[in-house]
């Protein structure tokens, strides 16, 4: 799964918070059971714009291969892989 974006954690954060304290102040509520229900709801709200934020390339539907389908390959070619890693044949210190 991705990972969520600044932008998402952020937007998604202050969604369940303003949410939850407009529930609560619109709804006078004052039973733990309420609050609790409230609290849900809010964080609902936050989790539903989170979403609505991500980027269409990285939707889950999008990010997980068909079942029955392999993914891709994915080749390197050998004088890549070689470059990127220089061999050291001598000494760091110097005499």
């Amino acid at each position: 799964m991705p990972r969520p974006t600044t932008a998402q954690v952020a937007y998604g954060s202050l969604t369940v918070v303003l949410t939850t304290v407009a529930l609560l102040l619109a709804t006078d509520a004052r039973s733990a059971a309420a609050v609790a229900g409230l609290a849900a709801a809010g964080l609902l709200a936050g989790v539903i714009v989170a979403v609505a934020l991500m980027p269409r390339g990285r939707r889950l539907e999008t990010a997980v291969p068909a079942a029955g389908r392999p993914a891709a390959p994915v080749s390197v070619p050998r004088a890549r892989v070689a470059a990127a890693e220089p061999r050291m044949t001598e000494h760091s210190l110097r005499r």
